[in-house]
């Protein structure tokens, strides 16, 4: 464990740390038991264990590193630098997180960390993914770093859980993704050969179909031999286990990205619109199909939503053929109304009125003059 010391964390033999007199970041002094450097710091770091549940020895690693940080060493963007230029060695550092997590778990820990389970962290872990998208938005690379790291301590997170339950832990999950990686680049670790980034696609969905027949057949065989049964015979076997190239997209994805996984997987086999001209036609064919269905004497809600559904799902192809995620594109276009709108709210209490009490002619008025203020810090319509 690194030790908080006030020129920050110290790794290394405890015979030549500087002796801590009080701690930097709580101003709590450490008293002198012995005379020895080793029992003196030890002492400190016994002490601020005593201080649950406010995870002490989290708060002073944390202060501690960030004391580290010179404004020298930050770029323009907030980026941060190694003093000497070069990458510094993951594995102590992945190590020590690890111990820490494994810390904040065990008997005397801390108790907000302890009661966690696998269902409870599911909000924290999504919340986590779209700070980082936030974060590499904002163009500042130092708090792009630091949402990642908040990202991968729900990895950790959930490995310790299953360890401790005694059924993974983090070294079988780095385990699973490297093997995973040689497997899925032959090109690059192999003899195969992909002469772009489409034929490394197609390659990529031929092998996790693969992987997923063959994870298929061996949990038929599992299950026939804890059954007592006979094992059943190969051609059988491939009968009762096809596979499907849009196996293993989860259902419990949003909407938009579930479409938008849909579709690439089926681009990556040929599956896809010759020009974007196709998907333009194909959307003015859905949308003249909900028209109808809406100036039907007799509206059919289940009809319309059919129809607005498949309108929806060109729309995703529409962004997946041109690169651009629908999600994100969903998440940028709701920002955007939302600057708009409470651009409009501000415009309103300067006439000392409310946007409620507004005509909806003067409410057009006023959206377009927000659109227009903005026009110097964005070209966005």
């Amino acid at each position: 464990y690194g030790l908080c010391l006030p020129s920050g964390v110290f790794h290394g033999s405890l015979e030549s740390a500087p002796v801590p007199k009080r701690c930097h970041s709580t101003g709590v002094r450490f008293s002198r038991h012995k005379n020895s450097q080793p029992a003196r710091l030890v002492e400190a770091y016994r002490f601020s264990q005593e201080l649950k549940p406010d995870n002490v020895l989290l708060k002073l690693l944390m202060a501690a590193r960030k004391s580290k940080r010179k404004p020298s060493q930050r770029s323009a963007r907030g980026s941060l630098k190694s003093k000497s230029g070069r990458a510094r060695r993951v594995g102590p550092a992945f190590e020590r997180l690890v111990a820490v997590m494994s810390r904040l778990r065990s008997p005397g820990g801390c108790p907000w960390d302890r009661e966690q389970t696998h269902a409870t962290l599911r909000t924290y872990l999504i919340e986590e993914a779209y700070e980082v998208l936030d974060a590499l938005e904002s163009r500042d690379d130092a708090k792009f770093a630091e949402e990642l790291g908040d990202l991968l301590l729900q990895v950790l997170f959930h490995a310790q859980i299953a360890q401790e339950e005694g059924r993974f832990s983090i070294a079988d999950v780095i385990r699973e993704i490297y093997e995973k990686m040689i497997r899925r680049h032959p090109h690059v670790f192999g003899k195969k050969r992909a002469k772009d980034a489409a034929a490394v696609l197609r390659n990529w969905e031929i092998i996790k179909a693969q992987e997923r027949l063959a994870k298929k057949e061996e949990a038929q065989e599992t299950k026939e031999v804890k059954e007592g049964g006979e094992t059943s015979s190969p051609s059988s076997a491939s009968s009762t286990s096809q596979t499907s190239i849009l196996d293993g997209i989860p259902s419990t994805l949003p909407a938009l990205l579930e479409g938008y996984q849909l579709t690439r997987r089926a681009a990556r086999i040929g599956f896809d619109w010759g020009n974007v001209d196709g998907i333009f036609e194909k959307l003015n064919e859905e949308t003249r199909e909900l028209r109808a269905d809406l100036a039907a004497p007799q509206k059919d809600p289940r009809r319309i939503e059919s129809e607005l559904g498949d309108v929806l799902f060109v729309v995703i192809n529409l962004a997946r053929f041109l690169n651009v995620d629908p999600e994100i594109a969903a998440k940028k276009a709701s920002a955007k109304f939302s600057r708009r709108f409470r651009e409009m709210e501000r415009a309103a209490r300067e006439q000392r009125t409310t946007l409620a009490n507004i005509p909806r002619a003067q409410m057009e008025s006023l959206w377009e003059q927000s659109k227009q203020n903005e026009l110097p810090a964005t070209t966005e319509n």
